[in-house]
């Protein structure tokens, strides 16, 4: 599959005094999952409606699907989940789901036949008469995300798709997410919570206070991230430990020594010194008869990449200020 679902050039979008996107640009490849992560605040939500039209930006330029400009042309190919939920109480499920598929142009007979598939493989078809009003936050989540799909589109936009899900919810969008690449869609959406893109994402956009900090495949990012040199080390008992510690006191190898990581059954975290390497340490702890029962190159999580690019400060929340109603 060749071509870009989304384009973003040099887009900017402010608030009176406040830049909520600033300068922003990404591609978003066909058939992959990509993900648009940040703090609360980084412009993530503001993004996503612009590529729906929903808001026009200041400056730069949108594409989506090589040919269209954001509104009425690239609306029947988009599949959007937005964050503030736009469900009607009153209406029975089954109803609210049919609605939703004629307005994006299926007859009432598809859309009806196509709204009682999703709300089986949801899990919700014994709920298909209940009024919405009646399901809980975690459900109405799940059908509103129907009911962007429902129409099968090409590109699919979620903002904060996890948002009010418990864990085995929250594995259900995953599957049927994996299951929408598999069949050759494009999913874009924006998540704070580093945990679920790291589980489901190809390629990802890091933003703080409107700025992009850091793009790229997820696979990538993560290998970079290895080689700054960090080995997890086990210790086949005390004497092994004590073995050990000419080692760990050589500064040529060793640079810090860490707590392992909370929940990490590891004894020691190393930092390895500039210019060493895994291969040397082992080597090293093997010369000194250091029996091991661990050694691991640390992969960092998404999650720590995310603090370390973006800053503790940053990583929590971040302050608008001026920004218009």
């Amino acid at each position: 599959m060749t071509g870009l679902a989304v384009r973003v050039s040099d887009v900017t979008k402010r608030f009176a005094e406040h830049v909520a996107v600033d300068r922003m640009s990404f591609e978003v490849p066909r058939g992959v999952v990509y993900g648009v992560l940040g703090p609360n605040g980084a412009g993530k939500s503001t993004t996503l409606r612009m590529l729906n039209d929903i808001i026009a930006p200041d400056g730069g330029e949108i594409r989506i699907l090589d040919q269209y400009r954001p509104g009425r042309e690239a609306a029947p190919h988009i599949g959007y989940l937005p964050e503030e939920r736009g469900l009607y109480p009153k209406m029975r499920v089954i109803d609210m789901l049919s609605f939703m598929g004629e307005l994006r142009g299926l007859s009432g007979r598809d859309a009806k036949a196509r709204a009682a598939k999703w709300l089986e493989r949801l899990g919700l078809t014994a709920w298909t008469k209940n009024k919405v009003q009646d399901l809980s936050k975690g459900m109405q989540q799940k059908v509103q995300f129907a009911s962007a799909l429902i129409h099968e589109p090409e590109l699919v936009i979620l903002d904060e798709p996890w948002s009010g899900l418990d864990p085995i919810n929250a594995e259900v969008l995953r599957e049927v997410v994996a299951e929408q690449k598999a069949a050759g869609r494009t999913i874009l959406f924006s998540t704070h919570q580093m945990e679920q893109a790291e589980k489901i994402c190809d390629e990802v956009c890091i933003i703080a206070r409107g700025k992009k900090v850091l793009e790229g495949r997820l696979i990538e990012i993560k290998r970079a991230a290895q080689k700054d040199g960090l080995v997890a080390l086990g210790f086949a008992g005390e004497t092994a430990r004590a073995r050990a510690e000419t080692v760990l006191a050589d500064a040529s190898l060793i640079a810090a020594q860490r707590p392992p990581r909370p929940g990490d059954t590891a004894d020691v975290e190393i930092e390895l010194a500039a210019g060493a390497t895994p291969e040397r340490l082992l080597a090293a702890l093997v010369e000194a008869k250091a029996p091991l029962s661990r050694f691991e190159v640390v992969v960092p999580t998404l999650h720590q990449i995310f603090v370390e690019r973006v800053g503790a400060e940053n990583a929590a929340v971040a302050v608008r200020t001026g920004e218009a109603a």
